[in-house]
């Protein structure tokens, strides 16, 4: 494995963490208390926090690799960075929170906060993982990872 898979992973899973918590634990904290029936009591949420840690560890794992298979040579970072997080919004972030709405009873305006909030953290991590990969694509070979 490349160097610089590893440490885009290692900053991914970082990011990702970090992005998470301020979404969920900080903006969105109130609006979760307000649904207890809905979500984990603290001390449950602690035992269930490895699961958390894996989801993230996939989620640096599968950002980094698709982004490198998918960056294109002479097409500046930051843009393709925001192209891919609105991409990767568009593919789970949104679908992701309508489905979950549709099968949970979920107030439509915490939906709507985590559709607007988790989308804006998906292209931050478009951003940063265009950031880490930045070199051109030639450079990188055909195997990316």
């Amino acid at each position: 494995m490349k160097k610089q898979f590893v440490i885009s992973v290692i900053v991914m899973f970082l990011v990702s963490m970090a992005l998470g918590f301020a979404v969920h634990a900080v903006l969105l904290k109130d609006d979760y208390l307000n649904i207890p029936a809905l979500m984990r009591k603290e001390a449950d949420a602690r035992r269930h926090f490895p699961a958390m840690i894996l989801a993230h560890v996939f989620l640096a794992i599968g950002v980094t690799a698709i982004y490198r298979r998918g960056r294109e040579a002479g097409k500046g970072t930051a843009g393709q960075g925001v192209r891919f997080g609105i991409l990767l919004a568009l593919y789970s972030t949104i679908p992701m929170y309508l489905i979950y709405y549709a099968v949970q009873p979920m107030p439509l305006n915490l939906v709507e906060k985590q559709l607007v909030f988790d989308s804006i953290a998906t292209v931050i991590l478009g951003i940063v993982v265009a950031a880490l990969n930045c070199q051109p694509v030639e450079t990188a070979g055909a195997a990316a990872i």
